[in-house]
Parts: C-alpha cells; structure tokens; sequence
C-alpha cells in the first residue's frame, strides 16, 4: 500500500537541504521501526518519493512525501511513531493512504504552492511597499530575465502567479509549481522591487511555504485541491 506524508520543518531545519532532508527521513523510518517496502536489487532503497524540493532556508508547514509500505497501519500511530523519532522542529502533520499507479505520485501531481513572504527589519524595498504591491499585480504582465540552464531570456510571469495579496504584515502568493511551470515567490518579490525601481538587499526576505496544491480540474477551469486531501485516513 502506499502513503502520503505531510509534515512541516521550521527553525534551523529549515537550514537542511534536500538530500539530506531525505536521509532524516530513512532514519526516523527505521527508528520508527515502520513497514516501508523496498526495492529489488543488489542495492535495495527504500521505496519513496518527495513532491516538490524546497531551497536552503525555506521553512514550510506543507511538505510532502509518499511511501510504500509492506502492511497497514493506523494512520494515528505512524505519525505518532515518526514525531517520536524525530527533532521537534519537524513534525509529521497527517499520513493518509492514497491509490495506486504512477498518476497519483505526489511530484507528478503538484500543480501550485501557497507561500508567506515577509522582509526583515529594515530590508523593505520602500516605505510604502503595501500600497503599490497592488497596482504591481494589476498590470498586464510582469516580465522578468529568467534563467535557463543555457541562457537568460525574458519571461511574462503574471500568468504564474494565481495570488498576490497583504495579510497583515506579510505577503501572501499562491504560485505555479511542478515540472511544467515552477515560480519561486523570491522571483515575484524581485520583479516588484524593480517594479518599485530598486534592488532587492541580500537576505532580505523571509519565506514560509503553507500548502502544495495538486489540480483535479480540466481543461477550461483550475480546481486545486492540497496533496493531503487525495488520500484518506488509515483507522
């Protein structure tokens, strides 16, 4: 049977890159003493996968990972199993069991991403920043030079972004993500500070991911559901 993971990393987790955050995760699997499946082979792996990589420095309550277990157990003690074994700046939020077949692979499905975005003290681009993000996501496109892994070229990016909005002091956005068009909200953030005519400070900004979303619609309407919600509990 295969499960689907959700868990958050804050505070210096955040700090942990990918890779190493998948080797955390094989080490709290086997503390937590839990039944995942392996591969075949002379060099067996267990079997998971992660949906959408996060960089250096982006804390999220919103991250997902499937895996593939040899039998069922209650969803209630797996998660309990997983936190017990793990530092307490990442906790697994909800495992639910979701259907088989590569369609429903959590890194094929990921459609969009929620983020928070706020700056640190005295990094803001402009003392009246809040006023203008409106009219910034009010124009008919946002061009930015976008790199390429050959080149740079200038890419309308208002199509990408579904969101742009204040929440109290911070800024909330709900981007494009996965394999077809993937926006970083530090890219957003860059393009209004040029907007504003000036340039970003270096680790100015402070980024939390709150959801990944999968697109359950078709072709004439976006229906964005959370990963989470494709799954159901284990009792």
């Amino acid at each position: 049977m295969k499960v689907r993971v959700k868990f958050a990393k804050e505070g210096a987790m955040k700090f942990i890159g990918h890779l190493d955050i998948m080797r955390y995760f094989q080490k709290a699997i086997r503390r937590a003493k839990l039944p995942i499946a392996y591969s075949e082979g002379f060099s067996p792996h267990m079997i998971m996968s992660f949906a959408s990589p996060l960089g250096v420095g982006v804390s999220s309550s919103g991250e997902y990972f499937d895996m593939e277990l040899t039998q069922s157990l209650p969803s209630d003690e797996m998660e309990n199993r997983l936190n017990a074994a793990m530092a307490d700046e990442m906790k697994v939020l909800s495992i639910r069991e979701i259907p088989e077949g590569k369609a429903h692979a959590c890194m094929s499905l990921v459609a969009a991403a929620d983020y928070t975005v706020c700056f640190r003290k005295n990094k803001e681009p402009d003392p009246d920043w809040k006023e203008k993000l409106s009219a910034f996501y009010a124009q008919e496109s946002i061009v930015i030079m976008r790199k390429t892994k050959r080149s740079e070229q200038e890419t309308d990016i208002k199509p990408w972004i579904y969101k742009l909005e204040i929440r109290e002091e911070d800024v909330f956005m709900q981007l494009s993500s996965g394999s077809v068009h993937n926006l970083k909200p530090n890219l957003v953030m860059e393009a209004f500070a040029k907007y504003l005519g000036k340039e970003l400070d270096p680790f100015a900004l402070m980024i939390h991911r709150d959801e990944v979303y999968a697109d359950i619609g078709d072709e004439t309407e976006k229906k964005l559901v959370p990963l989470e919600e494709l799954g159901t509990k284990i009792i």
